[in-house]
């Protein structure tokens, strides 16, 4: 690869630093030419603690959440309104042991089949009392009824949306059953209303108000049964977490297990999801663009091979270079030339980003690369990416200083980073941010920016508070995703 350094670089890092405060100015709608630099920074630094604030506000919010189970109560659903009965106090005593910031109120929706009648739907509103959550589940909500295959599901969603009192930031919608709704679009199994709804429910019309109140909606699979009425959901409303809750030889502690893992597993992703996506448009519009993606690495002989830059930021040397106002004033490039080939969808999508295969093709061998693209900002800006590469750089320093800390007290295992640059396409005049891609790597998620705790990792909790520690309060690395190297 050709490098520019040093002085041959200066101008452009100039530049780039001009490009960046323009376009904060442009951001917060006010620019003034006529301040110093120092000037400029300082105000547009007070606008992004006032941008933190409030996001620390949002985020205290969005742990408050509303929790609904709606539930299939007829007679083929025993087992799952058993477990139902026993996992919630494990969730509960789960997200309050490692969560103590979270609380929530929940409730149930329970749905049987029109025939039932006066017993067709069981409604609890929402209460943050377990016991009494508790008491109405054992006492009140039992296995009966339904007559043919489907049953009313779209009366259960419809009245668990409309007629229950959802009041908090965070809404979570759990549901579980082993039919699908009436209708032939929906099955052609035996079923005694064939052209669908007789209330005149239609999926689009229920899932709309469910949007419009901003409702996460997962689903708990218990047989192939439902996989039209899903498709048909997703169509709707994009892709939405489905949980695997088919068990084996009815082993009730398994299904409890199951139970409580999805549920952990909806909680925290609602969370998050709430603390970064503030609305429901954006929510089900990231839904949406799950399904276009592609996991199948590409044909890589059908691409063409793509000229780009690479931007990679010198690393901080001291605590008092992170810790200086003007840090990324300060902040210096090296550049680099890139020849590359870039996969035409995503195989992955997030709250924030999509990730794309790539290859390196600069040395005359394929060097595999994760390309990353965020969804939300226009096509030329830089400004997200160059943040992406200053932040990796910043916890690689601390991950240096935790590595030498933690073997000092016999600590053998190390914390470290991807290296994280910036890719400018040359042919499309697009930014993105790009990384080594790892074989066979399953990321699990510890913790994110919201303080939750996914799942604890004694040395990832030492390291993010050991950057709290080691900065004086100055910041905490979070948001830590882990991959488990033999070392």
């Amino acid at each position: 690869m050709n490098k520019k350094t040093g002085n041959d670089f200066s101008t452009n890092n100039t530049k780039l630093l001009e490009e960046r405060l323009r376009r904060y100015e442009d951001e917060i709608g006010q620019i003034s030419s006529k301040s110093t630099l120092i000037d400029r920074v300082s105000y547009l630094q007070k606008n992004r603690e006032n941008d933190v604030s409030k996001a620390i506000i949002n985020i205290e919010n969005s742990m408050n959440f509303d929790l609904c189970f709606v539930l299939d109560c007829t007679c083929s659903m025993y087992p799952y309104i058993e477990a139902t009965k026993e996992h919630i106090l494990k969730v509960a005593s789960y997200v309050n042991s490692h969560n103590s910031n979270i609380k929530f109120w929940v409730g149930f929706c329970g749905y049987r089949d029109h025939i039932d009648f006066s017993d067709r739907l069981e409604i609890f509103d929402f209460t943050n009392s377990l016991e009494k959550f508790e008491t109405y589940i054992t006492n009140k909500v039992m296995a009966k009824g339904g007559g043919d295959i489907p049953e009313d599901v779209l009366g259960g969603l419809n009245a668990a949306i409309t007629e229950m009192t959802w009041s908090n930031p965070t809404r979570i919608l759990i549901h579980i059953g082993d039919a699908p709704p009436h209708g032939r679009r929906f099955t052609n199994l035996n079923d005694d209303y064939p052209d669908g709804d007789p209330n005149g429910l239609t999926a689009e019309s229920i899932l709309k108000k469910m949007k419009l109140k901003k409702i996460l909606y997962y689903f708990g699979k218990i047989n192939a049964s439902t996989d039209i009425m899903l498709n048909v959901f997703r169509k709707i409303i994009g892709e939405f977490p489905v949980f695997d809750l088919m068990i084996m030889g009815n082993n009730p502690e398994v299904l409890v297990d199951k139970f409580c893992k999805a549920t952990s597993s909806a909680i925290f992703s609602s969370i998050t999801l709430t603390t970064t996506l503030r609305n429901s448009k954006s929510i089900y519009s990231l839904q949406q663009k799950k399904l276009q993606i592609n996991v199948h690495e590409p044909d890589w002989t059908t691409h063409p091979e793509k000229t780009g830059k690479l931007l990679c930021c010198i690393p901080p040397r001291t605590l008092a270079e992170v810790k200086n106002e003007y840090y990324f004033i300060n902040s210096s490039f090296i550049e680099q030339a890139i020849f590359f080939k870039l996969a035409s969808q995503p195989f992955s999508v997030g709250a924030e980003r999509y990730a794309y295969f790539a290859l390196d093709t600069s040395l005359g061998q394929a060097n595999k690369l994760v390309i990353k693209k965020y969804h939300d900002i226009k096509i030329g800006t830089i400004e997200r990416y160059l943040e992406s590469v200053e932040i990796f750089n910043i916890a690689y320093f601390f991950s240096i200083k935790f590595n030498i800390a933690a073997e000092r007290v016999g600590i053998n295992k190390k914390v470290t980073f991807i290296d994280v640059k910036v890719l400018y396409d040359e042919i499309d005049k697009t930014y993105y941010s790009v990384e080594k891609y790892i074989n066979n790597a399953e990321f699990k998620k510890f913790n994110v920016n919201s303080g939750l705790i996914t799942e604890f990792h004694s040395i990832l909790e030492a390291f993010a508070h050991f950057t709290y520690k080691y900065t004086e309060g100055y910041l905490i690395v979070y948001d830590l995703q882990d991959l488990e190297l033999q070392t």
